[in-house]
């Protein structure tokens, strides 16, 4: 124990007492919230209020050490054997008791049961861990993953596996990676489905990444004006398979930044003002690390000043802020995240947070923000606010950015009227949606040939509503304003 952790005072992973409570409950509590959460130290000596060290009385320093050894021993349930030690602090002595996270999660008061005994740590307080926490608890001893459970009543039909089989070759494909033949066999391989005796049996995995099954298993986007979250200046919610609301969300957020170009020699270059490498990254990990047991959202907000984004649920089982930040990693859905790495979303284990740092980095951005709290982990990706002529402006202007690429294509389409036939509109209601699509993508979607699609394109742009911007493969759509 050093002074300056003195100084900071009590923490989540701190706890000071000026003398061991005469009734041991009221830091057995704490004892068994460390183990449940991310570990920390019990200090006796120091007082929690001025911090000023008092110490022990060294006649009774090994009175006090055995006196927590047998209340926690006797109290706890499973065991918890803490680290119990006495410190040196200004001349004074203490008794540190460290205690680790705990692997037979959930740890409780014998005498109140589960129910009622389980603690956690928020903050610098203990408090009672809520229903939802405790199962979150009870799965993390049991090591097991939520995505990895059956859904029950989710109904699996062939048409379901073929797509998403089709989808993670489609990805292995775009991502360079070595073709590989993903059929039914592989998927209960992977426990995103499982053999019934009648009939296959779907995992909450193959659920989130086949249908809209989970309410909660949505993506909130929005822009707002300003810094804080009060006036909307758009906003879209997307469902349906996992992977594709990444797609989806990750192309929200680059209808709403800034698009720049620069001249290299005789070459113009187009690139957006925040990386997309660490837009996608930030959104793929909120999805493949979020706690599915919460019934909240992931969320993508877009201010004049960053991009944050929020997924539900704290670090997993154990896991400190301190260790996340140097790419160590603890899954909490295995299978999805296992079908993510099949599918190139994720290169490795632990490196997400890296990468969003050096792509920031590499754009000469501030250093990106990560939060974690109880509940929820954040990361917010700042933008460069010298690329902002007016920032009062700066959230009409996304607006008007947004208008342009096609958010509104129903207005298109009262401006055109009947110039434009069934497959013009529809090409253009798919390229509001995504304007990165191809002629393929296009052509699969309303059911035509590409050449079709290609030919319909071309009238399109001879009519002046579609240009295109950026390189052939890498480039846009836009959709003018008529």
């Amino acid at each position: 124990m050093t002074t300056v952790e003195i100084v900071r005072g009590e923490s989540k992973n701190i706890e000071f007492k000026v003398k061991l409570p005469a009734k041991s409950e009221r830091y057995t509590k704490t004892i068994i919230a460390f183990a449940n959460t991310q570990g920390g130290r019990l200090i006796i000596g120091i007082d929690d209020q001025t911090r000023e060290v008092i110490g022990v009385d060294e006649d009774s320093v090994f009175q006090v050490m055995d006196s927590i050894s047998n209340a926690v021993s006797d109290a706890c349930m499973p065991q918890i054997v803490p680290n119990i030690e006495p410190q040196t602090v200004d001349g004074k002595t203490v008794i540190v008791a460290t205690v680790a996270p705990g692997p037979n999660r959930p740890y409780y008061l014998k005498s109140k049961g589960k129910e009622a005994g389980t603690y956690i740590r928020v903050a610098g307080t203990t408090r009672p861990a809520y229903p939802e926490k405790i199962k979150e608890l009870e799965m993390e001893g049991a090591r097991i993953s939520w995505d990895e459970l059956t859904c029950v009543g989710h109904v699996v039909t062939e048409s379901a596996i073929t797509k998403l089989c089709e989808d993670i070759m489609k990805y292995r494909r775009e991502a360079g990676l070595p073709k590989r033949e993903v059929a039914k066999p592989q998927l209960i391989n992977w426990k995103i489905l499982q053999q019934g005796n009648d009939s296959d049996v779907a995992s909450n995995a193959f659920a989130l990444l086949t249908s809209d099954h989970f309410p909660f298993s949505k993506t909130q986007c929005a822009v707002f004006k300003g810094t804080e979250r009060s006036v909307f200046l758009d906003k879209r919610e997307f469902t349906g398979p996992i992977y594709e609301q990444i797609k989806e969300a990750t192309n929200f957020v680059l209808r709403n930044i800034r698009l720049g170009a620069t001249i290299e020699g005789l070459v113009r270059k187009e690139s957006y003002e925040l990386p997309v490498e660490a837009i996608r990254e930030m959104i793929i990990n909120a999805h493949c690390h979020r706690n599915l047991a919460d019934d909240s959202c992931v969320q993508v907000a877009i201010y004049d000043d960053r991009l944050e984004v929020t997924s539900p649920g704290g670090l997993y089982n154990g896991l400190t802020y301190e260790e996340a930040m140097h790419g160590h990693s603890k899954l909490r859905n295995r299978a999805i995240a296992n079908v993510f790495n099949q599918m190139g979303l994720i290169e490795a284990w632990g490196t997400g947070i890296r990468r969003i740092m050096e792509a920031a980095e590499n754009y000469g951005l501030p250093a990106p923000q990560f939060l974690a709290f109880d509940n929820m982990f954040r990361v917010n990706l700042f933008r460069d606010l010298s690329l902002v002529v007016n920032q009062q402006d700066n959230g009409e202007a996304s607006e008007k950015h947004r208008r342009n690429i096609g958010e509104t294509s129903e207005k298109h389409r009262r401006s055109i009227g009947e110039e434009l036939n069934d497959t013009q509109q529809r090409i253009l209601e798919l390229l509001s949606k995504d304007p990165q699509l191809s002629a393929v993508k296009i052509a699969e979607e309303i059911g035509i040939s590409s050449r079709n699609v290609e030919s319909n394109i071309k009238k399109l742009k001879e009519k002046g509503i579609l240009v295109r911007c950026g390189a052939p493969k890498g480039g846009y759509w836009e959709i003018k304003e008529n």
